[in-house]
């Protein structure tokens, strides 16, 4: 290998190392102002103990977070990307719609028993509830990545499976039934996560009280009749 060809491969080697490492330092700043927002809240979390946290200087926090508004809209982003799996399933014309709908919900499941996503979940929550300009912002965002249910839905609607009705509606009841028992008690009273057979049976009741509202296929005979 040439010298000037080889002097390339180092330097290409190098950008990748430095990249990499700001990465890791950007990581690591948003997992301390995630730790110490859930234990101080917003106000009362200086950038000084959020780069103490991080292991890294302040010039580094305000390198990467020149706020800590920016800061905690990272936190959101983050928030917002981790449901960006359960809003990529789409409606598949053909198939059953319940077993459809009981793959929709698991997944949603997987995300509300997700460490990471419970922590984003309760600063974000936490910050809303002091700050309510931020929870209409919140909010505004949330329904967004609902829609990625409401999409699902509406796809079914046009193939007849289900009834008519408001998707988003719909949506929301559907996936609130699983936040009752599987997000409100972790995130607001610190109850353990559910284990899979519950989270099995909460499934399959949501789907089966959402289907027997608002689906079309007609009641299985009953025996003997």
């Amino acid at each position: 290998m040439g010298e000037s060809k080889l002097g390339g491969v180092k330097s290409g080697m190098s950008e990748l190392s430095t990249h990499r490492l700001t990465d890791r330092k950007r990581a690591a700043i948003v997992q301390a102002a995630i730790a110490e927002f859930r234990v101080n809240g917003f106000e009362a979390t200086s950038m000084d103990r959020i780069a103490a946290t991080a292991g890294v200087s302040k010039r580094t926090v305000y390198n990467h977070f020149p706020s800590k508004d920016d800061l905690f809209a990272q936190i959101l982003q983050e928030l917002w990307a981790c449901s960006a799996g359960v809003d990529a399933i789409g409606y598949r014309s053909g198939q059953p719609l319940r077993e459809q709908l009981v793959v929709l919900l698991t997944h949603k499941m997987t995300l509300l028993r997700d460490p990471y996503f419970l922590d984003l979940a309760r600063v974000a929550i936490a910050e809303a509830i002091h700050t309510p300009e931020r929870a209409r912002s919140m909010v505004a965002k949330l329904a967004e990545k609902e829609e990625g249910g409401a999409a699902f839905l509406r796809a079914a609607q046009a193939d007849g499976v289900l009834k008519p009705g408001d998707p988003m509606l719909m949506s929301s009841l559907l996936q609130g039934q699983l936040k009752t028992f599987a997000f409100w008690p972790q995130v607001a009273m610190g109850q353990p996560p559910l284990d899979e057979a519950q989270q099995a049976a909460i499934v399959a009741t949501a789907v089966d009280m959402f289907l027997a509202f608002w689906g079309t296929a007609p009641a299985a005979p009953q025996a003997g009749s």
